[in-house]
């Protein structure tokens, strides 16, 4: 479930999105999205460093090559200039997470990112946006989930079609309740981040 806290940073989040002009909960949604994935893909990497740091080894396959490094949320969420944020963000991380994995139109990712549009262009409003997304706490595996959980109502209740995770005490107890064996079939039409079919595995 969603807290006050992380509530108010969404919500904060979101207004200024809506004052700078991006006012189509979709766009906001995904200008989020890109900004939260290329954090994880830092923080990801982050861990890899201090491992290899602690066994005294290279890091094994980095994402983020040498010449790649102004792509890291770690690297331009400290730039003092705003407009070389933007730059760094726009024209370096960007591009980087759109071809990741391969060049456009080569992986089903790709494929999906090739009309990905970064739609921030005011250098205050990114800078804004990136010092709120480093506040909101991504530690526990549930934040997240809530979080696109009540971003996606925020699409509801603009009249939107609206998703709903189900949080994952409500699955474990529904899969304990049913116990399916491993002889069955399980089958979850409105799958959305298929919890219940993990939950079943």
């Amino acid at each position: 479930m969603i807290t006050g806290e992380l509530r108010s940073q969404v919500d904060q989040l979101w207004t200024t999105f809506w004052n700078n002009g991006i006012s189509n909960p979709l766009s906001v949604i995904d200008q989020i999205s890109y900004l939260l994935f290329i954090k994880r893909l830092d923080d990801l990497e982050l861990a890899k460093e201090k491992k290899a740091k602690r066994l005294g080894k290279p890091v094994q396959n980095p994402t983020f090559l040498p010449e790649k490094q102004g792509a890291r949320w770690s690297y331009f969420k400290n730039l003092d200039d705003s407009e070389e944020m933007l730059y760094m963000v726009r024209d370096v991380a960007f591009p980087f997470i759109k071809e990741l994995g391969g060049k456009a139109g080569e992986t089903a990712y790709t494929r999906h990112m090739k009309d990905a549009v970064f739609l921030i262009s005011n250098p205050a409003l990114l800078s804004n946006v990136v010092a709120q997304i480093e506040k909101i706490p991504m530690d526990d595996r549930d934040t997240k989930g809530d979080l696109y959980e009540y971003m996606l109502s925020k699409i509801a209740s603009a009249g939107q079609n609206g998703q709903f995770r189900t949080p994952r005490h409500i699955i474990k107890l529904m899969v304990e309740l049913i116990q399916p064996s491993p002889l069955e079939v399980v089958c979850d039409p409105a799958c959305g981040t298929a919890g219940f079919l993990v939950a079943v595995s």
